[in-house]
């Protein structure tokens, strides 16, 4: 009896255990879950070069229609993130731009029974469909890299319109703002006193303060979310101060509201390797990321290399480098469709963070080629992660200038990316390993041919056309 007694109590004793072992289990998965989910973009703890998000790594690769998606109407937004989703894009760009391009944009500002806006009150329709954009992309995992200003709003045809023009505000005369009637030229020649108002500038605090206003409203949307990073300008060429007081100042917003995110500018200049550029990449503790896009106004070996350039001048302290526009599209004027398709590969097997197809008519936009590339990589990623890989085109052999680019685990795995078929010999002498090659041809988007080839040697290999192709090579 007492022995039945004794295995009562011991069976008891187990499933008590057995029961707290199982909620103590649950708890703590929970509890992982929930921080998972709330961890922000941000760069990734062990490869800076990249992004992780909600706890993992992640590779941008977007593909979109339009500049300010934030604009567009519910009904024709939702379907082209769906879109997106599907096809393996996980990344757009958004200015807070509200140029009347299409006809269906606002401007941020109440407009009075006067017909005059008032620069201290809102439109909520503009910033419903703020708020409904980053709600829908935060649902469907897709970072937003947003620029806060973009130059071209406040110049040409679109200053005459604009509320902050002092004829179309309650605020503030021309005197007082020192803003004129007419920027007629190309906002490059930086000549809106629109972008000297800080402090260090022209300290224009008629003008800051309206500016400083609509930050603050902005980032009270922002600030509530996970997937955004930021990026004052679009393409500016404005003076570094300019950059500096909205990336401190909205660094210092986030701070206070107890939130960490992450800023970069964008220069117009189209070399990487000129001193512009070096405003930010020499200031990794004010720009957590650095946004290169402009290379994309380059084309073939200097495309590579001026990238390659930027990846060995940062190395010292590695960022996240994200191309949110590749220009190219047939019709455009930033290069032909090839050209978009070759940039867009050449900096995805270079290293970048981010890849994005630049809206029409100057890119690809998220069309049936655009998305043809981003499948591929994504089909890439299912046998290696592409921050795994080093660019290596020193293992290659037989070359000519653009014709092949190659990243690479060495012995391991290859990427190979040709811009117009080609041959080119890799070297594979330090394994004997059996390896197979998938070509992917990439104006169709899919698995063109598999075969097999033996290391030990350097290797032939051979385009199975023209145009674009990228080979999987891996060990069998």
């Amino acid at each position: 009896m007492e022995q039945q007694i004794n295995e009562l109590i011991m069976n008891k004793w187990m499933k008590l255990m057995l029961l707290l072992t199982v909620f103590c289990s649950l708890f703590f998965l929970r509890c992982t879950m929930e921080k998972t989910a709330d961890t922000p973009v941000q760069p990734w703890s062990e490869n800076p070069w990249f992004w992780e998000y909600k706890g993992k790594p992640v590779l941008l690769l977007g593909a979109s229609n339009d500049d300010n998606l934030f604009q567009w109407p519910a009904q024709t937004l939702v379907p082209h993130l769906d879109q997106m989703k599907q096809t393996g894009a996980n990344y757009v760009r958004n200015t807070m731009s509200d140029r009347k391009d299409q006809g269906f944009e606002l401007y941020p500002f109440k407009m009075l029974e006067n017909g005059k806006y008032d620069l201290n009150q809102w439109n909520e329709e503009y910033w419903s469909r703020f708020d409904f954009f980053l709600t829908e992309t935060g649902k469907h995992d897709i970072i937003v890299q947003i620029e806060v200003w973009d130059r071209f709003d406040y110049s040409r045809d679109h200053w005459p319109g604009h509320p902050y023009h002092p004829w179309n505000n309650v605020n503030y005369t021309s005197g007082e703002s020192k803003l004129d009637s007419l920027y007629p030229n190309h906002p490059s020649r930086n000549e809106q006193p629109f972008f000297f108002t800080t402090p260090r500038q022209q300290n224009n605090e008629v003008v800051l303060k309206y500016q400083e206003k609509f930050v603050e409203k902005m980032l009270s949307y922002t600030l509530q979310y996970d997937h955004i990073l930021y990026c004052m300008d679009n393409e500016t060429s404005a003076e570094e101060e300019w950059a500096v007081y909205w990336a401190e100042f909205i660094l210092t917003r986030a701070q206070e509201a107890g939130r960490e995110i992450f800023v970069t500018e964008m220069w117009d200049n189209w070399d990487l390797t000129t001193a512009h550029h070096k405003r930010t990449f020499d200031h990794p503790e004010r720009y957590a990321f650095c946004d290169v896009s402009q290379n994309n106004q380059k084309k073939g070996q200097i495309h590579w290399d001026n990238f390659q350039w930027v990846r060995s001048y940062v190395a010292q302290q590695p960022r996240p480098l994200n191309t949110v526009k590749t220009y190219g599209a047939d019709g455009g004027t930033h290069g032909s469709t090839k050209d978009g398709l070759e940039r867009w590969w050449r900096h995805l097997l270079g290293g970048v963070a981010s890849a994005r197809f630049h809206r029409p008519p100057s890119g690809l936009g998220l069309s049936e080629l655009s998305m043809n590339s981003v499948k591929i990589a994504r089909e890439i990623e299912k046998e290696v992660n592409f921050w795994e890989l080093m660019p290596g085109n020193d293992l290659l052999s037989e070359r000519e200038e653009n014709e092949a680019f190659l990243t690479a685990i060495p012995g391991e795995t290859y990427v190979l990316f040709f811009s117009d078929g080609g041959e080119v010999g890799l070297n594979l002498c330090d394994t004997k390993a059996r390896f197979k090659i998938k070509w992917f041809d990439v104006r169709k988007g899919k698995l063109a041919a598999e075969v097999e080839l033996k290391g030990g040697e350097v290797v032939t290999l051979s385009a199975p056309g023209t145009l674009e192709w990228v080979a999987l090579i891996s060990k069998s």
